[in-house]
């Protein structure tokens, strides 16, 4: 069975002030995205499935639908702030979705077989794309996710603080992730800072999520019951936020299975900030020029 591709569009894109996930990047006009789903159809994914808001569905597949027509199997999914609340109420004062894990929940229904989840903002490379069609294909099980694992120094922006799952290793799986939001460059050292200020050394080489995930849907029924626990906890912050690593952390924590890191070679880029977005279009047009990308991907 062929794995699928779940691509995380719904996000506010409140930091770059734009909906960034339809934004062009590339030579002929091709989205982040495009590039996602190029890697991920030559690496053998059969199915991708978007997760976005629906008050700009229309725009979205006003963009994609003719691009895929013919090459891939497509759903779409709307990620709704009432979605899997159980018996629980929307607070009055909660403006954001639910998080990343909640998205990922609000997938459950159009998703059957071993699956990716990428964000639809971050370049993630075509070695990342092969390996983790691999891993879907030849190891997921109930008992064994997997985590494509960035070096971090890779994947810092030049122009404000970023949000990372900074990963322990232990003999190739995962050992503990720690969702750090706030990580800069701070002269000669990349720091996290706390909540309270305080700040703390990170190495360059430390292994990193950037949110490419590997499931199999089993992992469906263990966040809703992780959801449910959150909510019973967290519903009253409207700040708070049900992670994938949350789910991540549980799984490995109550000896549910293993979390294997897949290191790769390639190279991340993405758009934090809007001033990220020149870098990102000269580092699609080096692949093309390299010849690892042709200059129109859908043609």
């Amino acid at each position: 069975m062929q794995p699928t591709l779940l691509i995380l569009a719904a996000g506010m894109a409140s930091r770059y002030g734009s909906l960034k996930q339809i934004q062009e990047f590339g030579p002929s006009g091709e989205t982040i995205i495009d590039y996602s789903i190029h890697d991920a159809i030559s690496a053998g994914f059969g199915k991708i499935v978007f997760i976005i808001r629906e008050n700009f569905a229309a725009d979205f597949k006003e963009i994609f639908e003719p691009k895929l027509k013919g090459r891939v199997a497509v759903d779409y999914v709307y990620q709704e702030m009432d979605a899997f609340l159980g018996d629980h109420q929307v607070p009055a004062d909660r403006t954001k979705p639910w998080g990343t894990a909640h998205a990922v929940l609000c997938a459950k229904n159009a998703i059957n077989e071993p699956f990716a989840v990428i964000n639809a903002d971050d370049f993630y490379g075509t070695d990342a794309f092969v390996k983790m069609a691999d891993f879907l294909k030849n190891e997921c099980s109930p008992n064994l996710y997997s985590v494509v694992g960035y070096e971090l120094g890779k994947t810092i922006s030049e122009h404000g603080s970023v949000s990372r799952g900074v990963c322990e290793v232990s003999g190739g799986n995962l050992a503990a992730i720690n969702e750090r939001t706030k990580i800069y460059k701070d002269n000669d050292q990349i720091v996290y800072e706390e909540a309270d200020g305080s700040k703390h050394p990170l190495s360059a080489d430390t292994p990193v999520s950037m949110n490419f995930w590997g499931f199999h849907p089993s992992v469906f029924e263990l966040s809703q019951s992780l959801f449910n626990e959150f909510l019973d906890k967290s519903i009253d912050n409207p700040k708070s936020e049900f992670f994938i690593t949350i789910v991540a952390d549980e799984f490995t924590r109550r000896k549910i299975g293993e979390v294997k890191v897949i290191p790769t070679s390639a190279k991340w880029f993405g758009v934090t900030y809007k001033e990220d977005a020149p870098g990102v279009q000269a580092s699609l047009s080096a692949l093309v020029a390299n010849g690892e990308y042709p200059d129109n991907l859908w043609k």
